[in-house]
């Protein structure tokens, strides 16, 4: 799997492009599945929809897909693997909306997304803010929000941890932008 982890989304002409290098080939010739799991403890089904439809400042679903797809990870274990597997093969990239981390952790899990993540080579693996942290080992307490979560710790894919909207808890705190782009993390060399 080839992963683009961000903060905030594909923001920026760089964080495209690099999307671009990723997928070999234009967005507009891509085939994407989005996933919103991770959106509904924390932002409800109005914050889904958004996503769903690239009605948010967060760039990802709106950016001009061959075509699009919604994966929701809560209705796979009733439907069954021999349906939706060939979904998840046949995408070049699945873009991961943000949210609660722990949650989507559990039904990335549950519904066997999780064990077939090694298996794809060839996808592209767009994370925004709980959707790159997901991969990561641990979140940091300070992240879980869900109240059924066990503990910190998500499915360990890369062994380093995120700090997602770092700018913006810089800008609370000194009440400007800072120049640290921790923020945003494209693991693209790694592959």
């Amino acid at each position: 799997m080839k992963l683009l982890l961000t903060s905030a989304g594909v923001q920026n002409p760089s964080i495209r492009d690099a999307l671009v290098d990723l997928l070999g080939k234009p967005i507009a010739d891509s085939s994407a599945l989005c996933i919103p799991t991770a959106v509904h403890p924390m932002g409800g089904p109005a914050s889904a929809w958004r996503f769903i439809t690239g009605q948010t400042p967060l760039p990802m679903c709106g950016l001009g897909w061959k075509s699009l797809g919604v994966l929701e990870l809560t209705a796979l274990p009733s439907i069954g693997e021999e349906r939706w597997v060939p979904w998840v093969r046949e995408a070049d990239v699945m873009l991961v909306a943000g949210g609660d981390a722990t949650y989507l952790c559990h039904w990335m899990r549950q519904s066997g997304l999780a064990d077939l993540l090694p298996s794809l080579r060839d996808t592209v693996w767009v994370g925004l803010s709980a959707g790159s942290m997901v991969l990561t080992p641990r979140i940091g307490a300070d992240f879980v929000e869900w109240q059924s979560a066990p503990d910190d710790r998500t499915l360990g894919v890369v062994d380093f941890s995120i700090f997602p909207h770092l700018d913006d808890l810089f800008q609370g705190i000194r009440g400007q932008r800072t120049q640290t782009r921790a923020s945003m993390i494209d693991v693209a060399e790694q592959r």
